[in-house]
């Protein structure tokens, strides 16, 4: 699929999911682009060919003036993005309905290193008390987040969250599947699955901890 064909898609998929959104409350003028425009620039962001937020931004303002002809600066659409953090997690969430990933029997849980950082830079960096130093089989040693993804058999995204770098994965399981039994709106992430899936569990484990392991 070509980009502009990939853009529209997206835009069309995220504007009908963004309309059975409630509407956010904000003060001040309105912003220079609209929510369903803020999440479709957010998503297209992780397109694996862009390294940076500035890289993305560079892109869009050279090839995406026509499809958004009011993207402001970019300091001021990443701020737009940051702001709509709970509608971007509520279309991936209801993408997932639409795959019929919530009725499945069983989900696949795993953890993952996110690096922000160089590991090896001094200093406490702008994310000091947030990121933190831990260790994955995939990257060794990295200064970030371990992510935990909860998706169906096919690879759909059910549910997620995030700690420092340092946490150990049964706390982050432990938390994920206590907030999918308790929902807590601190942690809009996790969202309870309509039927609560199988476990696997591995010798060793208690019965409500899942197979995990940092990657």
């Amino acid at each position: 699929m070509d980009p502009d064909t990939f853009l529209t898609t997206l835009y069309v998929l995220v504007d009908d999911c963004c309309k059975e959104l409630a509407a956010a409350r904000r003060r001040g003028p309105a912003p220079a682009l609209t929510r369903s425009e803020v999440v479709t620039l957010a998503l297209m962001s992780q397109w694996g060919r862009f390294g940076s937020e500035r890289d993305f931004y560079r892109f869009a303002d050279r090839r995406l003036r026509g499809a958004f002809p009011r993207l402001p600066h970019r300091t001021q659409l990443n701020r737009q993005i940051r702001r709509e953090r709970d509608a971007i997690v509520a279309v991936g969430h209801r993408v997932a309905d639409r795959l019929g990933a919530r009725t499945v029997e069983y989900e696949v849980v795993d953890v993952t290193a996110a690096p922000v950082r160089n590991v090896k830079r001094s200093g406490s960096g702008w994310l000091a008390g947030q990121a933190a130093i831990g260790k994955s089989s995939r990257l060794g040693w990295y200064e970030g987040f371990a992510v935990l993804i909860a998706a169906d058999p096919d690879g759909v995204i059910t549910g997620h969250g995030f700690g420092p770098g340092n946490t150990k994965d049964q706390v982050l399981a432990e938390t994920f599947f206590a907030a999918r039994r308790a929902p807590r709106p601190a942690l809009p992430g996790v969202d309870p699955p309509r039927q609560l899936p199988a476990v696997r569990k591995t010798p060793g484990w208690s019965s409500m901890r899942p197979a995990v392991r940092k990657r």
